[in-house]
């Protein structure tokens, strides 16, 4: 007869079969019931909506977002086109936000379909699908990115609501800035008799800085008989040149990001002390903090159905003792790389205070950083020699986050131009804020972004003269609350907010974290 541990195993390789088959959204009739239920019980199967599951992991906890964040845009594909086939599509407001580089998981997503009924289906973690009955667009105004039906980019911006240039002005204006020409564009205004719109797309173009696209919409349209009246639907002018020349959407993103944020942190971020007179003994004071830092930044750091897995759990292999005894090595492996890590970021404070460019010391130096954290695991057979190789290969999700980081073909383009912009950025402050917050939004590596973005923070805030600070780990709560309102709410201020208070506790010579 078979023990349970066995009964498991057996279990585990019919969900490694439909893994294997790229499944993430899993319907009822694909497994047995005996199997489904064996596999809720242990943790590595999650229903969604009734007949509907996600593969999760046995270590979630109660309210843990993570499977669901990670696998949503995915299982919505799954269950779409399960639902309606290929007749579908999400609205033109969230077509904009994909194409602007924005996958944040939405609390509620809007799709359009001739057989839907106008009715919300409820799905996990107070996020919804609500299915509206509409005749769709024509299908070369449609397309599919990663399983999901969406309308073109210029079906998109012509269709959508005025009210995303306020509510979203980040994306939409990313969005229009990667438009080379007004073609397409006038194409389906044209067709459409869609005056009011040209005028707006007009405005909204010419505000962007692309006058050419906005001159052409607001010609053509009146040779072609229709009253035009250009209107900026935007409420604020831009105030940066972004290149015609760009097609990255991600480049674009990132510096509408930088230059609608930095009012924020100006008004709430203390005012630098500037460098220091004694470098030396600003550079002593760093490296006394150093045991604080660790330990609080390691401790704010929490450290796929496979065959080995199954192989565990069938000889009862699988057990916290082993687990807790490999976890023991990693924290000594991860205390040893944040040792020679933060030796290596001392000596690119000390050019920053001798009056190096700190964007460009960051830039030239971080890869070193990076590699000394990652050398003793590697050492030890605990990650692979090629991790060490640069920025990541693979997707990557965070722990409870709504947020997506950029996919690795747009972190070789976002990273430059963030070294690009730290480097003109005549603020220490906006430096060290958006420093952190950016590197972290981008996620440029598999592991240690976290530990990274705090490194790159206190190289920023040395710039100016600021002391080391310290993110205790007793407020990894409020630190992560506000990387998630800046990230998911392009909402700066609570994070800005949350290092400047440390900052000033800093500078008014108050500890701020203790072991």
């Amino acid at each position: 007869m078979a023990t349970p541990a066995e009964r498991l195993a057996a279990s585990l390789d019919e969900l490694r079969k439909l893994q294997e088959q790229g499944k993430v959204a899993i319907k009822s009739d694909e497994l047995s019931r005996t199997h489904k239920d064996r596999l809720i019980a242990n943790g590595f199967l999650k229903e969604v909506l009734r007949g509907w599951y996600i593969i999760s992991s046995p270590d979630e906890r109660p309210g843990d977002t993570t499977s669901w964040y990670s696998n949503f845009w995915e299982f919505c594909s799954t269950f779409l086109h399960e639902r309606y086939k290929d007749n579908w599509c999400i609205s033109p407001e969230q077509s904009v936000l994909i194409y602007a580089g924005n996958w944040t998981v939405p609390t509620q997503l809007l799709i359009r379909s001739p057989e839907a009924s106008n009715h919300q289906t409820e799905l996990l973690h107070q996020t919804s699908i609500f299915n509206i009955k509409s005749e769709l667009p024509e299908v070369r105004e449609t397309t599919t990115i990663n399983g999901i039906k969406m309308l073109t980019l210029p079906a998109a911006l012509v269709h959508s609501s005025p009210t995303i240039f306020t509510r979203n002005t980040t994306d939409i204006r990313t969005a229009l800035s990667i438009i080379p020409d007004s073609s397409d564009i006038l194409g389906i205004l044209l067709e459409g008799g869609h005056s009011t719109v040209a005028g707006r797309l007009a405005g909204a173009f010419r505000n962007n800085g692309q006058d050419r696209i906005a001159d052409d919409i607001v010609k053509t349209m009146k040779a072609a008989g229709y009253d035009v009246r250009e209107a900026d639907p935007f409420e604020e002018k831009l105030q940066i040149k972004l290149s015609p020349r760009e097609r990255s959407s991600y480049v674009n993103r990132i510096k509408l990001m930088w230059n609608a944020m930095r009012p924020a942190i100006l008004e709430v971020f203390p005012g630098p002390p500037g460098i220091p007179a004694d470098k030396d003994e600003y550079l002593r004071k760093v490296n006394a903090i150093y045991v604080t830092d660790a330990y609080h930044s390691l401790s704010i750091e929490k450290y796929k159905v496979t065959p080995e897995l199954i192989e565990r759990v069938r000889t009862g292999a699988w057990n916290h003792k082993d687990n807790e005894e490999d976890k023991k090595q990693r924290d000594a492996m991860a205390a040893r790389g944040y040792w020679q890590a933060f030796q290596k970021v001392e000596s690119s404070i000390r050019k920053i205070l001798n009056n190096e460019n700190a964007g460009v010391v960051a830039d030239n130096e971080h890869g070193d950083w990076y590699r000394e954290l990652f050398t003793p695991s590697v050492a030890a057979g605990l990650l692979k020699p090629a991790d060490l190789a640069g920025y990541r290969n693979h997707p990557v999700y965070l722990f409870g986050s709504k947020h997506v980081p950029l996919n690795k073909d747009a972190v070789k383009d976002a990273m430059p131009t963030l070294f690009e912009l730290l480097a003109e950025e005549s603020e220490p402050g906006v430096r060290a804020v958006l420093g952190h917050f950016i590197f972290v939004f981008i996620h440029p590596y598999m592991d240690g972004n976290g530990r990274m973005g705090r490194f790159l923070m206190n190289t920023m805030l040395a710039s100016g003269g600021y002391p080391w600070t310290v993110i205790p780990v007793e407020s990894r709560a409020e630190y992560m609350a506000a990387l998630e309102s800046a990230s998911v709410g392009q909402d700066i201020r609570p994070f800005a907010s949350f290092i400047g208070n440390l900052v000033l506790q800093g500078l008014q010579g108050k500890p701020v974290a203790s072991i």
